[in-house]
């Protein structure tokens, strides 16, 4: 997979082959066969790889103890952060795994699925704490992983260098907290950025 991810790098996922992967592996293209069928499925082993990557330090974040509203705001600048960290750390191969992505609609799908899941953990528990409304934890989880798309989404990518995207994330964030909250007036924690943290 790391071979892969190279050849990918190089080359781009419109002209990486599994030849050039076993080419790079110094091993006949047959012996890659034998482990990934195709070219497709090479590329969506690169997807599953990255998904797999991403999702240990967000469990992490449901499982840890704490009131409801912080850690489904640190559930969500932990997603942020991971994402515009690889983007920034290896433009080429986010470049490829953004175009791969959108052909590997059932492991994109399961990966939303799970991210769904995971804030549906917290904001149920947020209900059960009596910090948010009743409301369906799923339905909610769902709005606000679509409504913070804008910033963690690699579509939107070639956005994250704009120096006003964090103060439009905390004020979407405060909407979105305003519409779970019990309370009236609810502290909003600033994601902090590059200069604070």
């Amino acid at each position: 997979m790391a071979t892969a991810e190279d050849v990918l790098r190089r080359f781009g996922p419109e002209k990486a082959t599994v030849v050039d992967v076993a080419r790079a592996l110094g091993v006949s293209h047959a012996a890659v066969y034998r482990h990934v069928k195709t070219k497709a499925e090479l590329r969506d082993l690169v997807v599953q790889r990255w998904v797999d990557e991403t999702m240990p330090p967000l469990r992490a974040v449901v499982a840890r103890p704490g009131p409801a509203p912080k850690r489904l705001r640190q559930l969500f600048d932990t997603l942020i952060s991971i994402k515009r960290r690889r983007a920034a750390a290896d433009p080429q191969l986010f470049s490829a795994y953004r175009l791969l992505s959108a052909g590997a609609q059932s492991i994109v799908a399961a990966h939303v699925d799970e991210l769904v899941q995971l804030g549906a953990a917290i904001i149920n528990s947020g209900v059960e704490e009596g910090t948010f409304r009743q409301v369906d934890p799923v339905a909610a989880s769902r709005a606000v992983l679509f409504a913070t798309f804008p910033f963690h989404h690699p579509a939107h990518a070639t956005e994250w260098t704009n120096p006003k995207l964090d103060s439009v994330y905390d004020d979407i964030w405060r909407l979105l907290m305003e519409g779970l909250s019990v309370e009236k007036n609810f502290p909003v924690a600033k994601r902090k950025t590059r200069s604070n943290r």
